[in-house]
């Protein structure tokens, strides 16, 4: 069992955690002027890195929908924040 930092709740088993997408994935504005290209490409298309990965999760016991930094091959998490802390705008400290 992996422990997933909730911001809010602290370390928590990762059965507890929805996956919610790769953090900057954000959807086309302007109903009539998205292309087809531009919504299958929101819907279908994700990262899939080798290493650092920025992601939305949710905790689904507290309900809070939160940012995580964690490497896909060593399954380490470096940070979790909430959404907007860390003074900009994709809610991470660098």
């Amino acid at each position: 069992m992996q422990l997933f930092p909730c911001p809010f709740c602290g370390p928590r088993s990762e059965s507890e955690f929805r996956f919610g997408g790769d953090a900057g994935n954000h959807r086309p504005e302007g109903f009539r002027d998205v292309t087809d290209g531009e919504w299958t490409a929101y819907l279908y298309e994700r990262n899939n890195p080798r290493g650092t990965a920025n992601e939305i999760w949710m905790h689904m016991a507290c309900g809070e929908i939160f940012r995580m930094e964690r490497d896909t091959v060593h399954h380490r998490v470096a940070q979790s924040a909430a959404l907007g802390e860390g003074g900009d705008d994709d809610g991470m400290a660098h």
